[in-house]
């Protein structure tokens, strides 16, 4: 008998995961970061290295416009309510006009470039991976760039970091004679190695990086890979656990514990507190899915409670008794926000262009930000009103019906995808995600699949628009 055969849009799905996984790898930097990222230029580079956010647009259009002529081949239907699709484009389009009255032209461009990626992701999530085979496929590419990640973050944190403060520290003391020529002027370059008063010396915050050892992985900070494992680890879990039933029990127990290793390890050395109370609040929803009498759920939910909380009092003791300074910074940045909405309340300054008055509005004492570290307050502050109440009446709305569609669903990768879902745009209150094309594609590649696995998985018969 012929084997099944494969679909054109489950082929589409496969590739477009392997796009995703690739941003993953090469394109965690804020867009508006896109000029700071040298080119590689070596093959050493090419794999190392970060890659300019712009190339990604370089094929991510050809993908989404083939994509796009697939969809509408098969004469779609939206699979929800027609707000599920008025929202993003009403949203994207104030952007557009917002656009007009910019403040930075160059900021607000590229961020345009990223929402108009975020829409077209979500769309083609809605209308291309909607069956589980697709969804699958899809899935296979982002998670093996995702374990990549995972496992470059733990190489950092047992590995890279030490070694590297070891050089660092050992090449100052011997005034570098032992660092070859090229490599030092590599690291000046970089700015690892800086002159202070006629002496190279390593960077004091190269060196108190390298010391705390919080991760990141392939993605631009040790926050943005909380947030890919908010976003990831849940489904990844599901798979180890539901994926691996008909394997040897060795083996199954070998894949679901590298799993968890690899995921909790990392996520506790990203050192992310928002992150770390947000993944408790999940692992909390998540027991109360388990079919167990109340009050089996209710312990399990309290020990799992006291034990995180224990651990992030642990954790983070001496950052709170040092005055928790980051958050005192963000609190600045809302304070700005809010600032900028009211004096621009019908366009704001721009999209992507907070920095700007926040130059203007910061307290003296504050260190300066690009981004409001609040992708709600940011679209506030950088496009209105308007723009605002339109994102987050979007992301609101997008995660309440699938979230009331999984909450009696049997789909386990749904209901996991929903998890990561609602905790990357939870950790969007405290970060600025939207920015990243490695997390923002992505999740909203992932919020249109869940949107469009209504008439295949979990309805028999077609929404009303």
């Amino acid at each position: 008998m012929p084997g099944k055969k494969i679909a054109a849009t489950e082929i589409y799905a496969l590739a477009f995961g392997l796009f995703l996984g690739l941003t993953i790898w090469k394109f965690g930097n804020p867009v508006i970061l896109d000029q700071k990222i040298t080119p590689p230029v070596s093959f050493a580079e090419f794999w190392n290295d970060a890659w300019p956010t712009h190339w990604a647009r370089w094929i991510f259009w050809p993908l989404a416009i083939a994509g796009a002529i697939l969809a509408f081949a098969k004469n779609p239907r939206w699979p929800a309510t027609k707000w599920l699709w008025l929202l993003p484009l009403a949203w994207f389009g104030w952007q557009i006009f917002s656009a007009r009255q910019t403040v930075d032209a160059d900021l607000t461009s590229a961020t345009l470039w990223q929402y108009a990626g975020c829409v077209a992701s979500y769309f083609l999530g809605a209308f291309l991976f909607r069956n589980g085979r697709a969804r699958n496929l899809l899935l296979a590419g982002i998670l093996a760039a995702f374990t990549f990640c995972l496992v470059r973050a733990i190489d950092q944190r047992l590995f890279e970091f030490p070694q590297s403060h070891q050089m660092l520290v050992e090449g100052e003391h011997t005034g570098w004679t032992n660092t070859p020529p090229e490599m030092l002027l590599e690291m000046k370059r970089e700015q690892v190695v800086i002159t202070t008063n006629g002496a190279d010396v390593a960077n004091p915050a190269i060196l108190a990086k390298f010391a705390k050892g919080r991760v990141m992985g392939t993605l631009v900070y040790p926050n943005a890979l909380a947030g890919a494992i908010l976003l990831l680890f849940p489904i990844s879990l599901a798979l180890a656990f539901g994926a691996t039933k008909n394997l040897k029990r060795a083996i199954r127990f070998a894949a679901i514990a590298l799993t968890i290793f690899l995921g909790v390890a990392a996520f506790f050395w990203t050192g992310s507190k928002l992150g770390w109370l947000i993944g408790l609040g999940i692992a909390g929803i998540f027991l109360l899915r388990f079919n167990r009498p109340k009050s089996f759920k209710l312990a399990a939910i309290v020990a799992v409670l006291i034990l995180g909380l224990g651990i992030f009092a642990v954790r983070f003791h001496s950052y709170f008794a040092a005055g928790a300074t980051s958050v005192g910074a963000r609190f600045d940045y809302w304070r700005a926000a809010l600032q900028t909405t009211a004096a621009n309340p019908l366009l704001g300054s721009g999209p992507g262009t907070f920095q700007r008055p926040y130059a203007k509005l910061k307290s003296p004492e504050a260190e300066m930000a690009r981004l409001a570290h609040n992708d709600y307050l940011e679209q506030f502050s950088d496009s209105g009103i308007t723009g605002g109440i339109a994102y987050a009446a979007w992301i609101s709305l997008a995660l309440a019906t699938i979230g009331k569609r999984v909450r009696k669903s049997g789909d386990s990768p749904a209901f996991a995808i929903f998890l990561g879902l609602l905790g990357w745009f939870l950790q969007g209150l405290g970060e600025f995600g939207l920015f990243i094309p490695a997390l923002a594609w992505t999740a909203f590649t992932l919020l249109g699949c869940s949107i469009g696995r209504e008439i295949n998985g979990f309805d028999k018969k077609a929404p009303k628009s």
